[in-house]
């Protein structure tokens, strides 16, 4: 059993990472779409106070532009936004939102996600432990979704089997899991292709 400061170095190990995460997304957004936005406010007063006749081709040229940094800093907002909650995530649920999330990242991962829907807070815990799962390994994950009946006192508990993934990533995702009072267990020894089984209790 690891020892109490074992145990509360991990612990902060964990929550610098939470926060690492949190500030990386706030850099995305200042050195990205807040920067591009304010270009676009200097460049709009220039256009406005200029003295170019308004048919001018060079004025076509500089609005056309303007709109291309528009359409820029909107897709490099969205792309912030999905990392805080997916849109898909919440119109179709975690089937369609992970396949999604594959896709972007690449991943060579075998989903068999049931159609059945979980509150937000328990699909969203679901959605980004997987999301630092697959950040984390390199290797091929099978990964199995199921909503089953919880005990008589409590409720359904989403259940997750991550084959393939290395068990020290177990940790990660306790930490979506743990505050909704969810459980993960590990097979495998840290370092190798191992299992990962998370519980994640509805309300």
């Amino acid at each position: 059993m690891p020892a109490p400061e074992t145990d509360a170095r991990e612990d902060r190990r964990r929550q610098e990472e939470r926060w690492r995460r949190r500030r990386s997304l706030e850099r995305q957004l200042h050195d990205g779409a807040a920067l591009r936005i304010s270009s676009l406010a200097l460049r709009l007063g220039v256009l406005e106070n200029g003295s170019v006749d308004p048919d001018d081709g060079a004025r076509h040229r500089d609005i056309a532009a303007l709109q291309d940094e528009v359409a820029a800093a909107l897709e490099e907002l969205r792309a912030v936004a999905s990392q805080i909650y997916p849109p898909l995530l919440h119109e179709a649920g975690l089937g369609p939102a992970l396949r999604e999330l594959v896709t972007a990242r690449q991943r060579d991962v075998v989903l068999d996600v049931a159609a059945d829907r979980a509150e937000p807070a328990v699909e969203g815990a679901v959605y980004f432990a997987l999301a630092d799962c697959l950040e984390a390994s390199g290797a091929p994950l099978a990964v199995r979704i199921r909503r089953e009946p919880g005990t008589v006192e409590g409720g359904d508990i989403v259940v997750v089997v991550i084959e393939g993934a290395d068990p020290a990533l177990g940790p990660a995702v306790l930490d979506e899991a743990g505050p909704l009072g969810g459980t993960v267990d590990v097979e495998g020894a840290p370092g190798s292709a191992g299992t990962i089984t998370a519980r994640f209790p509805c309300a």
